[in-house]
């Protein structure tokens, strides 16, 4: 007597199945990456290295915080605000003229160039 065995029916599908849902993964991770968003694209990009002011203009002297705060204190300098004009409106050094950094150049001749002008963003 001669046994032979039977075959399940879905042990003949099971590997197409198994290949079919491998490519389909696979054409869902392709068209995620062919199709990133430009926006996405820049976020993973090396971002180049940022330069401090005193690096962009070496010949512009710095005040600092002490001789700021003294020349406040003595009436021996101009304060200019360069922020935009809400930026100014909510906070602000006493006494200080607001004058946008974009008009500032426009704008010099309102400033007296013998006094004392610090100007600040921040």
């Amino acid at each position: 007597m001669s046994y032979k065995t039977q075959r399940n029916r879905s042990d003949d599908i099971t590997p197409f199945l198994l290949a079919a849902a491998g490519l389909v993964l696979l054409v869902m991770a392709a068209s995620l990456i062919i199709f990133q968003s430009p926006k996405s694209l820049a976020a993973t990009k090396t971002p180049e290295p940022q330069h401090s002011v005193e690096e962009t203009f070496p010949e512009i002297a710095r005040v600092s915080l002490a001789d700021s705060k003294a020349a406040l204190d003595g009436g021996k300098a101009i304060f200019i605000d360069v922020r935009d004009p809400s930026a100014y409106a909510e906070v602000h050094i006493p006494g200080a003229l607001s004058i946008p950094l974009a008009e500032l150049e426009e704008r010099l001749e309102e400033l007296d160039p013998s006094q004392w002008i610090i100007t600040y963003c921040t």
